[in-house]
């Protein structure tokens, strides 16, 4: 096994060097593809030969931003093997690790569908489920289905594998419910909570009896405190909890983070509810690997946004925010994030189809855009459904004379750029594969790096 897996990693990284060479993000996938495809088992391979082992990251919304987080806090103390790229299938992972040659600690993101196979493979050490939301129904079908292949993979995983899981979404902590040494987290401040659930929302009944569940608060969409006054299923209790946040419009979100251990201050440099999740995670994956409390709060605070998910850059004389989004929950927290810090006089949204958005962007339909566009002067609708968006927006009565269909991406940005006032910022809301051709395109203009020559932060 050793001298075919040394000849199976020489091949994958001379492919890799080759991608690169030609000026193509392949690189970052090819290696993992080219051994997947001629022995799976490699995989076991790669992950045995970390000394410290690995950390899976998997769900739907924040598993890039959750891991990158965590690189933060982790970096100064450990050699790390991060697919900072967002390559989380199984090509993915394991092109992460044949270019780790000197890494002791795997930090992977795993894309849900894909993660059961990759936890029986790399036995983790952590393994972190922060949610589960409606995403790409015609790729991976209702929630349920990730849920129970979740669930047939947590039962199967060594007792000395620490499950990480969020206490405020109910699939993903009724997963962790009977099993030792899980660490559980979740928010808990009531004064930020909604005053219901969004009708977009999703884990909206017990796992254990079918009944509505009752919100006392709801903060991310479905992610709140619940329980069942039928069988009286409930959050559980916390490990690791977000208290006392400080929202700071779009320069970041301060919290009071409390553990077991103890609590400090957090502050972070990207704003929004969604953030302080991330970093729970983050924080608590940090805290079963054995991180002190306040090496915690400092990789927190060295933190900068993934790419594409908060990432800024400027043209000239103006600035240009993207903020992905790529489903209901993800969408509103985006909007309602631009609502608490200021919405711009111009917004561009862009919406694609592919494989990697999701074929289906009847999603649109479930976002609650109508708050933004009562206080936006101008919208530029692009991606290859531009036309949908453009039906979405007339149909929640936004005036037809200050909204554009402009499908190409590239004159999207500069009309954009042309509608934003000197020294104004212009708000980009893409889907995955429109933030990554934007991204190209501020690469190509010399605007920012590409995403695989970077170390996750833009």
């Amino acid at each position: 096994m050793g001298a075919r897996l040394a000849l199976e990693k020489s091949a994958a990284r001379l492919v890799g060097r080759l991608s690169r060479a030609a000026g193509r993000g392949g690189g970052t996938t090819l290696p993992g593809k080219l051994v997947w495809k001629l022995d799976p088992a490699a995989l076991d391979a790669l992950a045995a030969g970390l000394s410290q082992g690995v950390v899976l990251v998997s769900a739907t919304n924040g598993k890039t931003t959750t891991t990158a987080m965590a690189s933060s806090i982790l970096s100064p103390t450990h050699r790390l093997a991060w697919n900072h790229s967002g390559a989380n299938l199984a090509s993915g992972v394991a092109s992460t690790l044949l270019a780790a040659r000197e890494a002791d600690l795997g930090l992977l993101e795993v894309d849900e569908f894909v993660l059961p196979e990759v936890m029986r493979r790399t036995r983790p050490r952590v393994v972190c489920l922060g949610n589960l939301f409606r995403d790409q129904l015609d790729r991976y079908g209702e929630l349920e289905h990730i849920a129970e292949r979740w669930r047939s993979a947590v039962a199967d995983l060594d007792r000395g594998t620490t499950l990480v899981a969020n206490a405020d979404d109910p699939l993903v902590a009724s997963l962790a419910e009977g099993r030792e040494g899980a660490v559980l987290f979740g928010v808990d401040d009531p004064r930020l909570a909604r005053s219901g659930l969004q009708h977009a929302s999703d884990s909206k009944y017990c796992v254990r009896c079918g009944r509505p569940y009752r919100y006392d608060s709801a903060y991310v969409g479905h992610l709140g405190a619940y329980r069942c006054e039928s069988c009286g299923h409930a959050r559980p209790p916390f490990d690791v909890a977000a208290r006392e946040i400080r929202p700071e419009g779009l320069e970041g979100v301060s919290f009071t983070l409390w553990t077991t251990q103890g609590e400090t201050t957090v502050r972070l440099a990207v704003p929004g509810l969604y953030n302080v999740y991330n970093a729970l995670a983050a924080a608590s994956v940090a805290l079963a690997l054995g991180m002190q409390l306040e090496a915690v709060a400092e990789g927190l605070g060295r933190f900068r946004a993934a790419f594409g998910r908060f990432e800024r850059f400027r043209v000239d004389d103006r600035g240009v925010l993207l903020l992905l989004v790529k489903n209901p929950a993800g969408a509103n927290e985006a909007l309602r994030t631009l609502e608490d810090g200021g919405v711009p006089p111009t917004l561009v949204l862009a919406l694609n189809d592919r494989i990697a958005d999701g074929r289906d962007v009847s999603w649109i339909w479930d976002v609650d855009f109508e708050p933004v566009l009562e206080r936006v002067e101008r919208i530029v609708a692009s991606g290859e459904r531009a036309a949908e968006l453009a039906l979405r927006f007339t149909y929640a009565g936004f005036p037809p004379d200050r909204l554009e269909l402009v499908p190409d991406l590239e004159t999207a940005l500069d009309r954009g750029l042309e509608l934003t006032p000197a020294g104004g910022e212009l708000v980009i809301l893409p889907t995955y594969t429109a933030m990554l051709e934007l991204r190209a395109i501020a690469t190509g203009r010399g605007l920012t790096r590409p995403y695989w020559e970077s170390d996750g932060q833009p």
